[in-house]
């Protein structure tokens, strides 16, 4: 996470991003889902995506909208200056939101809207015209701590602070090595971001489902079956997800994800496609498939593994899942830490 801590700086102070800045300007575009982003959690044997990714990304499609108002504003204003974000600069978006009005951070750190809820896409407009400045938004979660009560790695050390490094969304979506043996039982079907404690939110009573037709779930991405996204290779992972914000993660990523919903699916016929991935040539996905295989294979047919491939491993975190994978009790409970 050191790109948080590398422009701090821009980060608290915009006219350090754009001396010429006067006004800031916030937008938010609605993404609400059409029914409820936690029900595909007991459908053990599908994987979960993350409401935002399940349609087009946004990246661009709010950009697109932010540029067009940018155009009118040139034209209505002579001299008008600006510069549009959607995630692309150290700006500090749910602050300024809640400064322009647009909702208040919620004690999950997210933005929650009286309107919206939880499911708020941000845009910004950085602009040289002086602008007059909205209401900020009040807090308004009150005694409330449903979001902090359900989260499933206790991510929250208290109310409106956020500990990343066991985030389920930082795990399955920044973090780019191997997640620690604690946290994978917790991750369940998760294989791209977490909804949790944006969806108890009881603000979201409020909330609409998007409006946006790029922003529509996909109906490939809704609940797709574990055993599917197993049998993707590069290729089909880039065409499957080309406008997803899910490709970014990459491929290798990804497949550690799956083979970690897999592993907590207890779908033991999945077992054969992740002893597929023993022969990757990554060593982040060898890991996973003996992690998953340790969990969804009888001891003999593990053993039988282990002499199969752990002679040709040199990797020492692999080597390690497989010690451990060979000293489990069978029971697919792990004692690592944390």
């Amino acid at each position: 996470m050191d790109w948080l801590a590398a422009r701090q700086e821009q980060r608290s102070d915009p006219r350090k991003l754009w001396p010429e800045v006067e006004s800031i300007i916030l937008l938010g575009m609605n993404y609400g889902p059409a029914g409820d982003p936690l029900a595909g959690l007991a459908q053990r044997s599908t994987a979960n995506i993350s409401v935002y990714a399940r349609g087009h990304d946004y990246h661009e499609l709010i950009k697109g909208k932010l540029k067009q108002l940018g155009s009118w504003l040139v034209k209505e204003a002579k001299g008008t200056e600006l510069k549009v974000f959607v995630d692309t600069a150290p700006v500090m978006e749910k602050p300024l939101a809640q400064a322009a009005g647009l909702g208040w951070a919620g004690k999950h750190s997210n933005l929650v809207s009286r309107d919206f809820g939880s499911w708020l896409f941000l845009g910004v407009i950085f602009t040289n015209l002086p602008l007059l400045p909205d209401t900020p938004e009040k807090d308004r979660c009150g005694s409330c701590h449903a979001c902090l009560d359900i989260c499933p790695s206790q991510a929250f050390p208290r109310p409106y602070v956020l500990d990343a490094r066991r985030c389920i969304s930082y795990l399955t979506i920044e973090h780019k090595g191997h997640i620690g043996a604690g946290f994978r039982p917790l991750i369940g079907n998760r294989i791209f971001g977490c909804d949790d404690c944006l969806a108890v939110c009881p603000w979201n009573k409020f909330a609409s489902s998007a409006r946006e037709a790029k922003l529509q779930a996909r109906e490939e991405l809704l609940e797709p079956r574990i055993a599917g996204l197993l049998r993707l290779d590069d290729a089909a992972f880039r065409a499957l997800f080309s406008a997803s914000p899910v490709k970014r993660i990459g491929f290798e990523r990804f497949t550690r994800n799956v083979l970690i919903a897999a592993g907590n699916s207890g779908d033991v016929t999945l077992a054969p496609l992740a002893a597929a991935k023993l022969g990757s040539p990554s060593a982040l996905v060898r890991a996973m498939a003996v992690w998953a295989l340790a969990r969804l294979e009888t001891r003999e047919r593990l053993e039988e593994l282990e002499r199969r491939f752990r002679p040709f491993e040199r990797d020492r975190d692999v080597e390690a899942e497989w010690a451990a994978a060979i000293g489990a009790t069978g029971d697919g409970k792990e004692s690592q830490p944390l």
